[in-house]
């Protein structure tokens, strides 16, 4: 991916961070608190297999294109309305500080 012009950039993202909280047996419960709205764009980057359970799942992995900003990790995640994207990695391309561009996975099932 490129550094793409702005109007390339037409999804709006919302980056969601976890916030955990004491379950009250001893384990912890991790929720997702919407943070700042993004905007950016979205291409499909490759299709991954997955073997779980003596199954094999097929993983659709995309490539966000989002206006460089510091602090995004592999523990937040990007919603795109009902959508939910878990953030595999976050890399600037060319380190310049303009562009960064996350491999994202989609969440099936998942809910705010």
């Amino acid at each position: 991916m490129t550094h793409a012009p702005i109007g390339a950039r037409r999804r709006r993202f919302v980056l969601e961070t976890p916030l955990d909280q004491p379950d009250g047996f001893g384990g912890s419960l991790r929720r997702y608190v919407a943070g700042a709205v993004l905007w950016g764009s979205l291409e499909r980057a490759e299709a991954d297999a997955r073997r779980s359970n003596g199954r094999e799942d097929s993983v659709i992995v995309y490539r966000v294109g989002l206006r460089w900003r510091p602090g995004i990790s592999s523990e937040m995640r990007l919603a795109a309305g009902p959508r939910r994207f878990a953030i595999r990695s976050a890399a600037d391309p060319d380190g310049c500080r303009r562009d960064l561009v996350c491999e994202v996975e989609e969440l099936s099932g998942e809910t705010a």
